[in-house]
């Protein structure tokens, strides 16, 4: 069972059953003097711990199609919509492997008030991720057959629910069960035969940038400036997939094409207020979106009040998008002294639950071929959709 994650200096409001999390004000505010604000040794400072407050998704919901932003009576109403879902919460037929699902419940979700603008990415202009290139969406549509075949003769495909939308029920057992990935994976799929069929979020294998939000709360950034250094910043991220960034700030190249790191290796340099970060150098063993070595990241850090940082980042992979997109998010500065930011990451999943996983299904194996068990491909140990009802804000 995964912690808690508490979120302090905050306001707190209990709206239907669910926590919304908000600080009184519809969004950072645009004061003056940001550019004023300096470290001792004379550079912009965007020193502290950082979070969104509010609740936007990436892509602009077609409900609201050229609208960038929302009124303060079309928050409301999101947020008063929002309030009423049952999410995980919702219950189904008892005893059935739908319903267990449903023990990790919406207490484990954070759930903030409605932003104010539409989509977290700010061109193209309609809000939305480019269109993939035809090889990654053939990529794509690919590593969708293979997980669907490892799922097919599973309850999932058999009673059409959202784990297998748009696959195919088949009683008999796949001939792709033991097939390997072309490419590594990184998401679940319906088998334990090696550490590598877990999705990396279960082995607390995480990293991935941008950091996007997530329901779990996270996305607490501290930014750490030194005279004359490099900037680091650790990313308090999901359930505890805490992780460190170093941006070398000396003007040296990047790191040569056959060096990978999960975090990619970031160079920076200020554009007059601005940290405008490039980052290469990505691993295979992460994916954003579907871009994985070849992501290519410029990023763009400014303060614009005492209490407010603006982020925009523009991703670029030709191989995967048919042009470049930028999303940009706003952050509020919390109190240093009424946050607690656990500097070693907390995921256990990878240290104790996953082996487990392995060793479960090991059990199942040995079982049905003493005739004590069902088949294990039958069970599904990929897909977890309790409490999926549509976001309002995203139809």
């Amino acid at each position: 069972m995964r912690g808690l994650k508490w979120i302090a200096a905050t306001a707190f409001a209990l709206v239907g059953g669910v926590l919304l999390i908000g600080c009184g004000s519809r969004g950072p505010s645009q004061e003056s003097g940001a550019a004023q604000i300096k470290t001792p040794w004379g550079e912009p400072d965007l020193q502290g711990i950082w979070t969104m407050e509010f609740d936007t998704p990436l892509q602009r919901p077609a409900r609201f199609r050229d609208k960038t932003t929302l009124t303060d009576q079309e928050r409301a109403e999101l947020d008063k919509q929002r309030a009423a879902l049952q999410g995980r919460d919702k219950r189904v037929e008892r005893g059935t492997e739908l319903d267990v699902a449903g023990a990790y419940s919406q207490v484990f979700n954070t759930v903030k008030h409605t932003g104010p603008r539409t989509s977290l990415i700010v061109d193209p202009p309609d809000g939305r991720i480019p269109p993939l290139t035809p090889e990654a969406q053939s990529r794509a549509a690919a590593d969708r057959a293979f997980r669907m075949a490892l799922l097919q003769s599973t309850d999932t495909c058999k009673n059409n629910t959202a784990g297998c939308r748009g696959g195919k029920y088949d009683p008999k057992p796949s001939a792709r069960r033991d097939e390997i990935p072309d490419r590594y994976n990184v998401g679940r799929m319906n088998r334990h035969d090696r550490p590598e069929d877990g999705s990396v979020g279960d082995r607390c294998i995480i990293g991935a940038l941008p950091d996007m939000p997530t329901p779990f709360g996270g996305n607490f950034w501290r930014i750490v400036q030194t005279a004359g250094g490099d900037i680091a910043i650790f990313y308090d991220t999901g359930q505890g997939q805490g992780f460190r960034r170093n941006i070398v700030m000396n003007g040296r190249p990047h790191l040569p094409p056959e060096i990978r790191q999960f975090s990619g290796d970031a160079r920076g340099r200020w554009d007059g207020g601005t940290l405008v970060v490039d980052t290469t150098n990505f691993t295979p063993m992460l994916d954003s979106f579907g871009s994985r070595e070849n992501k290519h990241l410029v990023e763009r850090f400014t303060r614009t009040s005492p209490t407010a940082l603006e982020y925009k980042v523009t991703v670029e992979d030709p191989t995967v998008f048919t042009r470049s997109w930028t999303i940009q998010m706003d952050f509020t500065k919390q109190s240093n002294e009424k946050n607690r930011i656990y500097y070693e990451p907390r995921c256990h999943e990878g240290n104790y639950a996953f082996p487990s996983l392995m060793l479960a299904a090991r059990i199942a194996d040995r079982d049905y071929a003493a005739g004590k068990g069902p088949r294990p491909d039958t069970k599904d140990n990929a897909t977890d959709f309790v409490g999926t009802e549509e976001n309002p804000f995203n139809q």
